[in-house]
């Protein structure tokens, strides 16, 4: 194995994606660099990171001013401003697309939030941001909701690929493969090529160490504490041996012999938000085969120089992970209750950063109007 952390994950089958985007990184070669430099193979955004990056610098002046010359409102200039830089990226990724015959290479763009409980709107947005983007290494974000499910096989069966976010609980993410799996066999009926069709499941990481280990705290005994910071890998290993049971059999292998490709599973919030914590470890501790690792710039530099890549850390842990689980309910966590409030606090922090885009989006074409 590579003596390079990023380089052996990457040996080790996990594709390294950036989880962020912005114009600044596009223009300043930031993105190439990390492309050329740090085994970044594909790029994540979401609300925040938008409103994020539309609130600092002045890189995306030119283009408000040009809007709003065109008397252009504040939803269509966030479509526009947000489409142009996911598209100039997956032109960046392109090569990286092809090399990989698809698997890589792929930037994502997520549905408005406001959306997450309406299915038939998630779709008309996605089949519209798929139209707008215009590459074929795009991938549609579509929360796993409860209306977000059926949503993701409509959008599959429209023949396009789809990252589907804010997955926390195992049970979920069930459901999730078999949208995705429905959504296969209805582009296939439909008459689209399977083996261009991609999707990732975007398990969320960190947040369930932070929701459950504040539950944890707040019990206060020593059976509570000797679990802080167990839940969160212990969920992602859960999840991936749900990945392997799933994409086995007839049905799967039916879809597979016409050219499909197995969702893959992404790990997203991988930064660390507690400081106890190593800052690597949903890196170090999640490497697997055919899986993805979307990170925060600070996170891929912190595994550049000191991370831990020490081969499979996931294949055949389910029995421990189970230990953990029956541990948490054991010492009274209400894990159904967490992963209800992580879903609905994930939903409420995309909607509440769509609203301070739109809110900056505002000042700016304002401000250009003089």
């Amino acid at each position: 194995m590579s003596t390079n952390p990023l380089a052996a994950l990457s040996d080790a089958g996990v594709s390294i994606w950036l989880d962020d985007l912005s114009r600044e990184r596009l223009d300043s070669g930031n993105l190439s660099g990390l492309i050329a430099e740090q085994h970044v193979v594909g790029v994540t955004t979401n609300p925040t990171i938008f409103a994020t990056a539309l609130s600092k610098g002045s890189a995306y002046d030119a283009q408000v001013r040009e809007l709003a010359a065109r008397g252009a409102d504040t939803d269509a200039a966030v479509r526009e401003i947000t489409t142009t830089d996911v598209r100039n990226a997956c032109d960046l990724f392109r090569d990286i697309y092809t090399a990989t015959d698809g698997v890589d290479g792929r930037v994502s763009i997520e549905v408005d939030p406001r959306l997450a409980t309406n299915t038939e709107a998630t779709v008309a947005e996605a089949l519209d941001l798929a139209k707008a983007v215009d590459r074929p290494n795009l991938l549609v974000k579509i929360p796993a909701t409860v209306e977000g499910l059926p949503a993701i096989t409509r959008v599959l069966a429209e023949g396009i690929s789809v990252n589907v976010t804010l997955i926390f609980s195992v049970e979920r993410y069930r459901h999730v493969m078999e949208a995705f799996i429905t959504g296969l066999e209805q582009a296939r009926a439909n008459g689209h090529d399977l083996h261009g069709l991609h999707s990732v499941a975007s398990f969320f990481v960190s947040r369930v160490d932070s929701e459950i280990d504040k539950r944890l705290d707040a019990l206060g005994t020593p059976a509570a504490a000797a679990l802080r910071g167990e839940a969160a890998i212990a969920n992602a290993v859960l999840a991936y041996a749900a990945y392997e049971e799933t994409f086995r059999g007839e049905r799967w292998e039916a879809l597979a012999a016409a050219g499909a490709r197995a969702q893959r599973p992404l790990w997203a919030s991988t930064g660390v938000k507690d400081p106890q914590y190593s800052d690597t470890r949903y890196v170090d501790q999640l490497v697997v085969a055919d899986t993805v690792n979307t990170m925060p710039e600070k996170t891929l530099h912190a595994v550049a120089d000191h991370g831990k890549i020490e081969g499979d850390a996931v294949t055949g842990r389910a029995a421990r992970a189970q230990e953990v689980f029956d541990g948490l309910v054991e010492v009274g966590i209400d894990l159904d209750d967490v992963f209800v409030a992580l879903e609905t606090e994930g939903v409420d922090k995309f909607e509440k950063s769509w609203a301070e885009l739109l809110d900056t989006v505002t000042g700016q074409l304002n401000q250009a109007k003089g």
